[in-house]
């Protein structure tokens, strides 16, 4: 009696989706080295420069649920083609910036094709990759990604030493570019979705979006720089914002993000669960330099080193945590990965105190393979019980 085979995701879409994931990870982190180097092109001060990283950011934070959404509308292949033609042009026009804020404007609109190739990977997995490999799978982009943020300063560093900055865009728009060929040669069909309509897109709805976000991650970042905007003004205009678009979202038909499957008891609690891991990831990698810098005394090259430490590890814990999902069940899998992560960070409390700098490693070792496994285990819950006209709001 023979065994029945499993069917596997083909090899190239596999790549396609983590070329994708790993080109806006790079996005990201690469720019960071870039900052020093900006403000003697264009001589401008670091609060003004620092606009090159916030602008990608803001970007990428106001255009996720957004672009999730429209994926569910006009097919999550063509989005992602989209992402990828925005994301590589954007560069291309980063790489001949005449001034700043040329060069702001387009790591904006970088950002905004960023944020598809972020969402869209892991709604085109759900659809195409066989319900006991899709664990795997996430832990897959989960790896890519951690390794984009974990090289970015590496190569940006790499390519300062041999060029200037403007050859980091290019390299990003080479990139974008390699992506796309793989893309449209690999992802040749869109999984098949309802009738849906844009009526979901409404313009106060979508506006209301944009500020609650922008304000967010902008108050996250630890305000505007050059612009008369307090930390309190903008987490309060993030939270008039929030009043606004879930009033409306309420009573529309079509609403850009559920708010009736928020409240539901399961993915109200994936999605809590999520924002909450990811605010203490975020304040892991705000705190920490100025954590090592400042009470360690590192200088900024072995601050660089030890802050890879937790992306490299990252990067090596995220296929082994998708397994574990598909093989033990993403609940196991999340409250074991909660667990490690209230432990790695009363390591992250203690141990640098005792040990120094070895303390310090030994807890990020501790706590990042424990985001990987939470978020592995959590994308991979709310995906599978998302229908599929929802799949693309889902994924981020």
């Amino acid at each position: 009696m023979t065994r029945p085979t499993k069917r596997r995701a083909p090899l190239s879409i596999l790549v396609a989706l983590a070329s994708a994931t790993l080109t806006a990870s790079l996005g990201i982190s690469i720019a960071s080295v870039l900052l020093p180097s900006l403000t003697r092109s264009f001589g401008t001060t670091v609060s003004e420069a620092q606009w090159v990283m916030l602008a990608y950011l803001v970007a990428v934070t106001v255009t996720i649920v957004s672009v999730g959404r429209l994926g569910d509308l006009l097919g999550h292949r063509r989005v992602l083609i989209a992402g990828l033609v925005i994301f590589a042009a954007a560069s291309v026009l980063s790489a001949t910036a005449p001034s700043l804020g040329v060069l702001v404007l387009a790591r904006a609109c970088q950002g905004a094709g960023g944020a598809i190739l972020i969402a869209l990977p892991m709604s085109i997995a759900r659809d195409m990759v066989p319900s006991g490999h899709l664990g795997a799978v996430m832990g897959l982009l989960g790896t890519t990604s951690a390794a984009g943020t974990a090289l970015g300063p590496a190569l940006g560093g790499l390519v300062l030493a041999w060029s200037d900055w403007r050859m980091a865009f290019w390299l990003l728009a080479g990139m974008a570019g390699l992506a796309l060929v793989v893309a449209v040669l690999a992802i040749r069909r869109d999984g098949t979705r309802p009738p849906a309509t844009f009526g979901s897109l409404d313009p106060l709805v979508t506006a209301a979006l944009i500020v609650a976000l922008g304000a967010y991650s902008l108050a996250a970042s630890g305000g505007a720089p050059g612009l008369p905007a307090s930390t309190a003004f903008l987490v309060s205009a993030a939270l008039a914002a929030t009043v606004v678009f879930v009033a409306v979202e309420a009573r529309v038909r079509t609403p850009l993000v559920p708010v009736t499957v928020l409240l539901d008891r399961r993915t109200g609690t994936a999605f809590a669960m999520n924002s909450l891991i990811g605010t203490v990831m975020m304040a892991t990698l705000v705190v920490g330099p100025f954590f090592l810098t400042f009470s360690l005394e590192l200088e900024e090259a072995e601050v660089g080193l030890v802050l890879a430490v937790g992306p490299v590890v990252a990067a090596l814990a995220g296929v082994p945590a998708g397994r574990l999902t598909d093989r033990f069940g993403a609940r196991r899998v999340m409250v074991a990965g909660l667990v490690q992560t209230m432990l790695g960070l009363l390591c992250l409390a203690f141990l640098p105190r005792i040990f120094g700098v070895g303390g310090y490693i030994a807890a990020l070792i501790v706590l990042t393979p424990a985001f990987q496994m939470f978020l592995a285990a959590n994308n991979t819950a709310v995906l599978s019980g998302a229908s599929q006209a929802q799949r693309g709001w889902s994924a981020p």
